[in-house]
Parts: structure tokens; sequence; C-alpha cells
């Protein structure tokens, strides 16, 4: 058979699975995430079924879905927004920040993996899945709740320390160990400050830039400004994906609103592929002997995010059924836990089981997730009952 005719073939299998997989974990009411993880698994390397005709444009949609996530990210806050949300929101963050990468750290470190993998590892475990959280929220109808701009304050700052941490994670994976990714990191973290200062002061004429009345054209321009963006920031040793949120806080306004609503079915369709292309890329051998560790750390990190989500409801007043939810709400994993990992991986800087054990510890979180923020108000309902003394006989 020839040879663009199977990778139409393997290609178009892909596409069509996901979409069966997708409707599945709707129905069921779950992210699709593990199910395109678990995709990539059967037909990866020692999977089921080895696909091997597509493997140069599943790498680069993959690359593509990244920046996708990142800039639809960054479209979400003008610059404004997120420093106002970084001055409301930094103890909760920071409390958020040590309690739960500590333990990623920390099981990097017992495994034997040196700085650099438990720096990669300490963002897999912290970054809470923005995606999922919102739809969980909105699902259940909490968007109105009162603890529910506590958790999105959490997760702004969380957006913030990746601006930060994704090119201190990609100048120390380009050095290789952390002393040799220090003239990175400082380029990295001057582009950013740089980009962060343009964006505050000169954002109106970057939506300008990219903004049109015609949809073609609108979507030429701000797709092409990504991936533009994006190779320039890889060439300045910046993460292209930290480029790509940086354009996204740069476009504001109606333009902003504009191009998340024509970029969100684009968006999908290549993180779908960037999904499939992590699990395609590992070897489901490989996860048996870190199953122990990722349930370890899925414990430990659930643990973590409800306290700190408690913590931050309490602060504002919140009453005890609200801290919960805001605790548990906070729990799920997805696709930035990935991102990372899949950022340490192809570096060739770590060893090879942290994929392994990222794909492990965001299968469970991301189904996990959901549950757990469904299920914390029957939980809380049922022990203040237990706890609620009982009256007398008359």
């Amino acid at each position: 058979m020839h040879g663009s005719a199977v990778a139409l073939i393997e290609l178009g299998a892909i596409f069509f699975g996901l979409g069966v997989l997708g409707r599945v974990a709707w129905r069921i009411g779950i992210s699709p995430i593990p199910f395109y993880l678990l995709g990539g698994l059967a037909f990866g390397h020692g999977g089921l079924l080895p696909l091997g005709g597509i493997a140069d444009f599943t790498s680069l949609a993959g690359e593509i879905g990244v920046i996708l996530l990142l800039l639809l990210l960054g479209l979400e806050y003008s610059a404004a927004e997120l420093v106002t949300g970084l001055r409301r929101s930094w103890p909760a963050g920071l409390v958020d920040l040590v309690l739960n990468a500590t333990p990623g750290v920390a099981v990097a470190l017992i495994l034997g993996w040196g700085p650099v993998g438990a720096l990669a590892m300490g963002g897999v475990t912290y970054i809470s899945s923005s995606g999922i959280i919102a739809k969980v929220l909105g699902d259940l109808g909490r968007l109105g709740n009162r603890e529910t701009p506590v958790v999105l304050s959490i997760l702004v700052f969380e957006d913030l320390a990746m601006a930060i941490y994704l090119p201190i994670l990609t100048g120390v994976l380009a050095g290789a160990t952390l002393l040799g990714g220090l003239s990175a990191t400082a380029i990295s973290l001057v582009v950013v400050t740089l980009v962060l200062v343009l964006a505050l002061k000169f954002g109106r004429y970057v939506s300008a830039i990219v903004d049109s009345k015609s949809p073609e054209v609108f979507l030429l321009r701000v797709l092409g400004a990504a991936l533009l963006v994006a190779g320039v920031a890889q060439q300045l040793q910046v993460s292209a994906a930290v480029g790509a949120f940086l354009l996204g806080i740069a476009i504001s306004g109606s333009t902003a609103e504009n191009a998340t609503r024509m970029l969100e079915p684009l968006r999908d369709l290549f993180a779908a592929m960037f999904f499939v292309v992590f699990g395609l890329n590992t070897v489901p051998s490989t996860i048996p002997p870190v199953l122990g560790a990722a349930l370890a750390l899925a414990v430990a990190t659930t643990v973590t995010k409800v306290v700190t989500g408690w913590w931050a409801a309490k602060r504002q007043g919140i009453a005890k059924m609200g801290r919960a939810r805001a605790g548990a709400a906070l729990v799920a994993r997805g696709e930035f836990s990935i991102v990372i990992a899949g950022l340490a991986v192809s570096a060739g800087a770590v060893d090879h089981q942290l994929a392994a054990l990222a794909t492990a510890y965001v299968l469970i979180m991301a189904v996990f997730g959901p549950l757990a923020a469904r299920a914390v108000e029957p939980v809380m309902r049922a022990a203040q009952a237990r706890l609620r003394p009982r009256t007398a006989p008359a």
C-alpha cells in the first residue's frame, strides 16, 4: 500500500477513535484526557498495534496543541487582570505552591532523578487542570458560589507561576543541570518580564494588528502570530508554549473574545493529538513499576489540594461546606502536568520513567478530580450528620 495511503488511514483512525473516546468520556462525566492517553499507550511503542506512518505529523500536531492550549489560557486574562489577581491571591498561591510541589520533588529525589527531575516533577504535581476544573464547576452549577472566586484566584496564580516556571524549566533542561541552565533561565526571565510590560502598556496595539472583520483573515492572523511568536520564543531559549501564553495576554478586549471563540475547536483537536503523542511515546510496560509511586502521589496531593482550598476559603470567611468544595475542586490534574512532563522527557535530561510516572499520575487525578468534586457535598453532609448531637427524646 502507498505510504501516503497508510498515513491517511492511520490518521483517520486516530481522529475517529478520539471522537468515540471523547463521547464516552463526556457521557460518563469525566475529562477525556485519560482516554486520549490510554489511546496513545495502546498504539505507541510496545502497545497493542504500533502506528509508524504518521510520526512526523503527530509530533508537529502535538507541539501546535501545546501552543494553542497556552495561547487560549493567555487570552482569558489581560496583563492588568493577571497583576490584580496576583496581588489578591499570592498568600493562597504560595501555600498551594509549597504544599503541592513538595510531594513531586520528594518522589523524584527518592527515585534518584536528581534536581532536574525534581524540578520537573514538582511542576507536574503542583499545577491543577484549569480546563477540567472549569468544566466541572460549570456542570455542577457552582460558578456563582461564594468559594468559586477563591478557586479561580488560585488558578490565576498557578497560571502566573507557569509563566515564570516554564522558562526556568526550559533553561535548566537546555543546560542539563541547574548551574548549566542559569544563563538560559536569565534570558527567559528577561524576555518574560519585557513582554509583560509591553502587554500592559501596548496591548491594544497588538490586538489591533491581529484583528480583522473577516473571520478567515482574523483566524490566519491570530494563528500565524501565535506560531511565529512561539518559534521566536524557542529560538530565544524561552518555551514556545510560554511565548504563546504571553501573546495571549497581550491580546485583550473583543479581539481576545473572538480569538477564543474561533480557536477553541482547533485547540481541542490539536490538544487531543498532544495527549495521544505523549501516550505514543510512553512504553506501557514502564508504568507498572511506577504505579505505586503514582498512587502515593495521588493520595498526598489530593490531601494537599484540599488543605489549600480549605485554608484559602477560610481566609475569606466561607463556611465549612464551601471550604470543602473549594478544596475538592482543585484536585484534578491534566493538560499542563503532561505539558511539563513532555518538555522534560523530550529534552532527554531526565529519567525516561518520569513520563510513565506522569502518565499514571495524570490518569488517576484526571479521573478522580471530577469525582471528588461531585462527592464532596454528600460526604460533608454525612460527616456533619454524624457529628451533630442527637435530639434527646421528649
